[in-house]
Order: C-alpha cells, then sequence, then structure tokens
C-alpha cells in the first residue's frame, strides 16, 4: 500500500519549536518532489513549503520563510519540516504531498499531487 505518513505534530508554546517528518511507505520518494500544506480551522489549505526530488531546490511561503526549512533524506525515504520560531499563527492540520517528476532535480509544485498523507497537527499556544 503506498502512503505518506507525517509525524512529529503536537502542542508548543509560542517562540518553541518542532521537526515534523513525512515517510513514505511502499514507494521510493526518490522520484517525487515533496510539499507540505497547512489547513487551519475555517481556512483554506495552502502550501507552505516544498522540495525538489533530488533536494537541490527549496520554496518557502512568505510567512514561513525563514523560520520554517524543508530538508530530505532520501536514504531514509523521509522528508522533513523543521519549525522554529512557532506563531499561534502557525496552528493547522499540517499535511504532506508527493508530485511525481521526471528529472533529477525537478522543480517542486503546490499543485497536481500524486499522494497525500493523512496529517499531523500543530498546536502553537501558551
Amino acid at each position: 500500500q503506498l502512503q505518506l505518513v507525517e509525524s512529529g505534530g503536537g502542542l508548543v508554546q509560542p517562540g518553541g519549536s518542532l521537526r515534523l517528518s513525512c515517510a513514505g511507505s511502499g514507494f521510493t520518494l526518490d522520484y517525487y518532489t515533496i510539499s507540505w500544506f497547512r489547513q487551519a480551522p475555517g481556512k483554506e489549505r495552502e502550501g507552505v513549503s516544498c522540495i525538489s526530488n533530488s533536494g537541490g531546490s527549496t520554496n518557502y511561503a512568505d510567512s514561513v520563510n525563514g523560520r520554517f526549512t524543508i530538508s530530505r533524506d532520501n536514504a531514509k525515504n523521509t522528508v522533513y519540516l523543521q519549525m522554529n520560531s512557532l506563531k499561534p499563527e502557525d496552528t493547522a492540520v499540517y499535511y504532506c504531498a508527493a508530485a511525481w517528476v521526471i528529472g533529477t532535480n525537478s522543480r517542486c509544485r503546490y499543485y497536481g499531487m500524486n499522494y497525500w498523507g493523512k496529517g499531523t497537527l500543530v498546536t502553537v499556544s501558551s
């Protein structure tokens, strides 16, 4: 069964840090760009960050640029999202998604995703 599994969410105080993981199960992530999305209560889902299949290029939403860092370890079939200086407005369910691509360093995107995880909840509150 092909699936993505997120982990690492939880409750953290403002200014704190969390690291989310997105692990591929049943398929290798080498041929996929990976994107993180989030959806807060009452709001639309938004793209947060993405990374190319080789890890050579990344993209960040303006709201998280400078605070979040995306990375991948293809040997572990896992993508990470390091979140620092968290704010209450970062509270959301975070999803990872995979997009199949051709090429060794294909640009990542926030549309046309092939696989989605079920999400992990991040709550930033004092």
